[in-house]
């Protein structure tokens, strides 16, 4: 027969609380920042949400600049990392003959699969994520400093993919593309409204199934304007 110590929850370790703490913390913090932005929230709100003392808060962090850097390094890393393997595993399987179509999804994909699969939090995540790329001054930093590399392994595979294409091409294309991918990720619903229904900005997969086809489309066709007008 068990005893009742076998029945009695094992207790945490101070390590242990502290992560569970601060865990919650940063679950509250990104889902208000995700609806509401850094200035459209207080310490006492994300307080609040994870039901602690606000005091805590500054134990944990500094202030609230500081525990919105928090929130998205948490996250920011995994995609980043998800998409960089994605890209070495293309360009190896693509034997030096990468095209544009299958850049775009080993950039794309990899990341929809992660809203997809990851639930309500990397939706809360990836909505933050589309405030902060379209920040001036700090979010940019943060954006150059979580994605640059990644984002320059796409660029890289994609003047393979291009070899003809102007260099200033290859990049208005990626600007266009994380355009559309900071406005999806934002999941405004506005396409939901316009649509009547139609479409629904949280469906990733079917948006996955359309995103990297289209985009793929716009480099070619500049492209080959581009070419065309250089004439023989």
């Amino acid at each position: 027969m068990p005893s009742e110590s076998e029945h009695r929850p094992k207790s945490l370790t101070n390590a242990e609380r502290r992560a569970k703490t601060t865990g919650n913390i940063l679950d509250s913090a990104e889902h208000l920042f995700s609806q509401r932005g850094l200035h459209g929230v207080t310490l006492k709100d994300i307080a609040k949400d994870a039901n602690v003392h606000h005091t805590l808060l500054h134990y944990y962090f500094d202030d609230k600049k500081d525990l919105f850097d928090a929130v998205f390094a948490r996250r920011a890393p995994v995609s980043s990392g998800r998409r960089m393997k994605a890209l070495d595993a293309y360009e190896r399987l693509s034997n030096g003959e990468p095209t544009v179509e299958g850049a775009l999804r080993a950039f794309l994909d990899t990341d929809f699969d992660l809203y997809i699969e990851g639930g309500d939090e990397w939706k809360n995540a990836l909505a933050l994520a589309a405030q902060v790329a379209s920040t001036p001054d700090w979010g940019a930093k943060m954006m150059e400093r979580h994605f640059d590399p990644v984002v320059l392994r796409l660029i890289n595979l994609l003047k393979k993919a291009l070899p003809d294409c102007p260099e200033e091409d290859i990049f208005w294309g990626y600007h266009f593309v994380t355009g559309a991918l900071m406005l999806t990720l934002a999941r405004t619903g506005r396409i939901d409204k316009l649509s009547g229904g139609l479409c629904e900005s949280d469906n990733f997969s079917a948006i996955k199934q359309r995103m990297a086809d289209y985009m793929a489309a716009g480099f070619h066709a500049v492209c080959a304007e581009r070419l065309a007008s250089r004439g023989p």
